[in-house]
């Protein structure tokens, strides 16, 4: 894929994305948990701008809804709840096709605030296959305030820009670093790189 076509997949998900710039964040105790976080996303998620459904975000919502239930999923889906590691994972198959949707936080080194990802990665036959609410995305969430904001963290910019391959990412469930997946268009051959977090930001 080139360049652009990435940038156009991207600007299409961030469109969807807008409705829920600035979310509030409800929770009980001390201080939010990645099910506070998870549940204060897909609670106002689902619905762009112009009250399309965004199909990936509506998956992992009913999901979550059904085992909030004590409810069976659907065939082929599973939701991983790992609060201890403050991690997230909601997978999705059909046939040949995986959907997978992954959350988890960061504290950030002010003691302020706390970085909490979002990401989606559509697979196909085991191999990446872009699909249309692929991306990553980052709220940063306000201790004093309680809401989290959409955010563009510093560093993170440097992993696109690369023609010629699709760049697909893996959150961690333990660790601090993220990995970016970059795999050539034609020989499906991967490349992966480590994103290290620094405490406010990533270098790569």
């Amino acid at each position: 894929m080139k360049k652009t076509s990435l940038a156009i997949i991207l600007a299409c998900f961030g469109l969807a994305m807008m409705a829920q710039e600035t979310i509030k964040v409800k929770y009980q105790g001390a201080k939010p948990t990645i099910s506070d976080f998870a549940w204060s996303y897909l609670s106002v998620a689902a619905l762009d701008d112009d009250g399309c459904i965004n199909e990936a975000d509506n998956a992992f919502k009913q999901a979550w809804i059904k085992q909030r239930k004590g409810q069976k999923l659907d065939k082929g889906e599973t939701l991983t709840i790992d609060k201890k590691n403050g991690y997230v994972c909601y997978e999705s198959r059909y046939e040949n096709d995986m959907l997978r949707i992954e959350m988890c936080y960061w504290n950030e080194a002010d003691g302020k605030h706390k970085l909490v990802a979002y990401n989606v990665a559509s697979y196909r036959n085991g191999k990446y296959e872009p699909g249309q609410f692929d991306g990553l995305y980052f709220y940063r969430y306000t201790n004093a305030t309680k809401k989290m904001t959409m955010y563009q963290v510093p560093g993170f910019d440097a992993v696109y820009g690369k023609d010629g391959y699709y760049v697909y990412f893996d959150l961690p469930r333990t660790g601090k670093n993220i990995t970016a997946n970059y795999m050539n268009i034609e020989t499906k051959k991967l490349n992966p790189k480590t994103l290290k977090w620094t405490g406010s930001k990533f270098k790569f």
